[in-house]
């Protein structure tokens, strides 16, 4: 038996011609014809009114954190349920990450306890879209209405996912792709900010400029460029965006490629979950997922340590998510847990990822399961 690995990365027929085009053209650096074409089939396939390829997901909610205008002393509220970048971006600007709990049902953001954490040093709202299914968005843009903050949408799951018929990411003031190698499309290193205001967009795309208008230059509306704010760079390489690009052509047979593995997981796990041995994941009736992880949770630590090394023994390489932030030695100095954790911290030791990617054979979801009952037999 071939060990199963827990993520391989995208790959279609079209990567290398595409690599070689973009050297042909003689134009590798960033803003070529393929970040164009990602750019435009993100706008295309969300509605969004700009999208731009950034040289991470890291680098997107930085921007976001620019564009918000957050600032030393400010608060940011967001899980602790996440990966660092999502706090280091806000952290960066000298903010404090206000963490509160989780749903236990799809470990987002618990939207009735966002209310309670607001102060007037308040600011913005992060929503994370946990595995691709979305947060209780219409929830939290009463509230960040109702107390003017920021919403700045951590989608790095959520591509081509939906709440209520809107794709994850356009439905706050910003949103943040990612297309990290773990992810359902990938560019290696790479992500995506998601503009939805109009008004936001020059800006936007000055910051990414290293905070020069060139982006006005080339498009003929000013006869020279110069510097004109605060940036940095946040453009990736052609290369990378070719890479990007054969995907995004072929993000249909992606996406139902992950969800047919999907799937079976759900379908072959449901009588250990009956059997009260496991819980499957939750997804909400306004939300459509992407089939981005497909994840179990067991009783507690000591049951999921069991699992994951008796997965190994048999070649199956499944994995833990998130150490909660609240927990670290960053995130005790640079953000405050507001409430109970009462689910956090519960939830993160009960999971486990179970191996998803784009090519995963049929056969092997269907050892994995079977695996997973042999454990409890």
């Amino acid at each position: 038996m071939h060990m199963i690995n827990f993520n391989e990365p995208p790959c279609v027929g079209t990567k290398i011609k595409y690599i070689e085009e973009a050297i042909a053209s003689k134009k590798i650096c960033g803003d070529g014809q393929f970040t164009k074409k990602c750019n435009k089939w993100m706008e295309d396939m969300t509605g969004i009114e700009k999208a731009m390829l950034t040289t991470s997901c890291t680098h997107a909610t930085e921007m976001a954190a620019l564009l918000a205008g957050i600032k030393p002393g400010d608060e940011v509220i967001m899980p602790s349920y996440t990966f660092v970048s999502t706090a280091d971006a806000f952290v960066l600007r000298g903010a404090k990450a206000v963490f509160v709990d989780i749903r236990p049902d799809t470990l987002n953001i618990d939207e009735k306890l966002i209310e309670d954490a607001i102060t007037e040093k308040t600011k913005a709202i992060v929503p994370v879209h946990y595995a691709g299914v979305g947060c209780e968005m219409d929830t939290i843009m009463d509230i960040a209405k109702q107390h003017k903050l920021m919403v700045i949408e951590d989608a790095a799951q959520g591509l081509m996912s939906t709440y209520k018929g809107k794709a994850l990411g356009t439905i706050g003031d910003y949103g943040c792709y990612s297309f990290h190698e773990t992810k359902n499309l990938s560019m290696g290193e790479g992500g995506a900010i998601l503009i939805r205001d109009r008004e936001n967009i020059e800006r936007a795309e000055i910051i990414r400029e290293k905070g020069t208008n060139r982006s006005k230059f080339f498009r003929g509306q000013i006869d020279k460029y110069t510097w004109v704010d605060a940036g940095s760079s946040y453009l990736p390489s052609e290369l990378n965006a070719a890479y990007l690009w054969g995907q995004m052509e072929k993000a249909d047979d992606i996406y139902k490629d992950r969800m047919k593995s999907w799937n079976l997981y759900y379908m072959m796990l449901e009588d250990l979950e009956k059997q009260e041995k496991l819980k499957r994941p939750v997804i909400p009736k306004d939300c459509v997922h992407n089939a981005h992880m497909f994840y179990i949770k067991v009783r507690d630590l000591e049951e999921r340590t069991r699992l994951i090394n008796y997965l190994k023994e048999k070649d199956i390489n499944a994995v833990f998510h998130y150490i909660p932030l609240h927990t670290s030695p960053a995130g005790k100095e640079f953000g405050v847990f507001y409430g109970e954790d009462k689910y956090t911290t519960k939830e993160s030791e009960r999971l486990i990822r179970l191996p998803l990617w784009y090519g995963l054979k049929e056969s092997d979801v269907a050892y994995i399961a079977e695996t997973v009952h042999d454990f409890w037999k």
